[in-house]
């Protein structure tokens, strides 16, 4: 298993090549299809539109949300394709770290001139080995 920030360097290295050769203006359906099958090609694990159950005051909520990508069981990615970024994407990939229990996500908006724009990393009390 590798390191999750190696993970996230090679998602990232993607990600960027997928922005190079589409641009930005399509669905984000359309990214995380493409990044998706870019992953498994290299040799990665990847769940896609993965459905996650909560749990509240002793109640079970399934699905309580869904992920646009978790690679590797641990690498949780959001994939947008808006203006740009705001508060409420970077909660949201926050909420769902915690919930899943995930030290790392990534935030990946495919909308910008570049893609070096549109890259957040979202940790959730991380701790580097």
């Amino acid at each position: 298993m590798i390191p999750i920030d190696e993970l996230s360097s090679v998602v990232l290295e993607e990600a960027i090549g997928i922005h190079r050769e589409f641009g930005p203006g399509l669905f984000e359906s359309v990214y995380e299809s493409v990044l998706a099958g870019r992953l498994r090609r290299r040799g990665l694990k990847v769940d896609r539109q993965l459905q996650v159950k909560a749990v509240f005051d002793g109640e079970v909520y399934d699905p309580a949300f869904k992920i646009d990508l978790l690679v590797d069981d641990r690498l949780v990615i959001e994939v947008k394709a808006v203006e740009s970024f705001n508060q409420t994407h970077a909660k949201q990939l926050l909420t769902y770290l915690r919930l899943l229990k995930q030290p790392v996500g990534l935030l990946l908006n495919f909308s910008g001139v570049t893609m070096k724009d549109g890259i957040r990393r979202v940790v959730n009390d991380y701790r580097p080995h």
